[in-house]
């Protein structure tokens, strides 16, 4: 007595007893690589802005420690645009390094106009 053959489902369908799956998916890859990117970049970027307004709430008295607080978060800033075009496999120098300056910039234009929190 032989085995009964199971039928054959079309192609567009999985077999649940022999699951196949491509290795090397690019359009896997890419998702992984733009998700881990906005993570990174967000995550650090929200560092950078934590730096700035931290710095608005320092006294008012020292406004050198101020400053320093924001350009701190201006360089975080650029590292978190330099870790996204690391992780994209871009050349490092480019403008958006320079947008990564913003966060501090903004500080100390809140810091020269006298905000506080």
């Amino acid at each position: 007595m032989s085995d009964p053959v199971p039928p054959r489902r079309p192609r567009h369908l999985m077999d649940p007893a022999n699951p196949v799956r491509q290795v090397n998916d690019h359009r896997l890859t890419q998702v992984q690589r733009w998700v881990v990117s906005v993570l990174a970049v967000t995550t650090i970027l929200h560092l950078s802005v934590g730096l700035v307004l931290g710095a608005l709430f320092l006294d008012e008295d020292e406004p050198v420690s101020r400053f320093g607080v924001c350009v701190i978060g201006g360089l975080f800033g650029v590292v978190a645009a330099a870790v996204g075009r690391l992780i994209h496999q871009k050349p490092l120098p480019s403008l958006w390094l320079a947008v990564g300056f913003v966060p501090g910039l903004v500080g100390i234009w809140l810091v020269l106009a006298g905000v506080t929190l």
